[in-house]
């Protein structure tokens, strides 16, 4: 985990992804690591295109690394929708030269309904926004471990 992020010592934004079968959930952080925000849900296309998409993003917005959305089964296993994103991450990082780090997405899709719930806004007729959300849920959930880390790394 700690070369996520990290550019010359310096802290840059991280892209949160929560990859589906047709979908590809993303948010983003800021260079802080203390807020993540809902972007866009990707239709998954080809990897090329997808990743080229993604590319475009990360040199837009000067991202230092990916996090991934893992779907670990409620008692903590790998189950075959891990397989597949284990299977996307190794074909990602055909075209993406960044480091990549798997975080836990237990009930992060539950967590992102009810937050857009809370903000008004109907679960119905949303699921690209709720993929986006989710990705913004996974994100949100790892910062706190990696600025942590990050601190613990920069005090003398």
């Amino acid at each position: 985990m700690a070369e996520i992020g990290h550019k010359s010592g310096l802290s840059h934004a991280l892209i949160g992804l929560d990859p589906g079968t047709n979908t590809i959930g993303v948010a983003i952080s800021d260079a802080g690591w203390t807020l993540a925000r809902p972007v866009e849900t990707m239709r998954r296309t080809k990897m090329a295109a997808d990743a080229s998409t993604l590319q475009r993003l990360i040199d837009r917005e000067n991202i230092a690394g990916l996090v991934i959305g893992m779907p670990y089964n409620m008692d903590g296993s790998a189950g075959p929708r891990a397989q597949s994103v284990r299977a996307f991450r190794r074909a990602l990082a055909d075209y993406i030269d960044l480091p990549m780090l798997f975080w836990d997405e237990r009930l992060s899709s539950e967590a992102a309904k009810e937050t857009l719930t809370e903000a008004g806004h109907s679960a119905r007729n949303s699921q690209e926004r709720i993929d986006a959300a989710a990705a913004a849920h996974i994100l949100t959930d790892c910062l706190a471990t990696l600025r942590d880390e990050r601190d613990k790394q920069i005090k003398p």
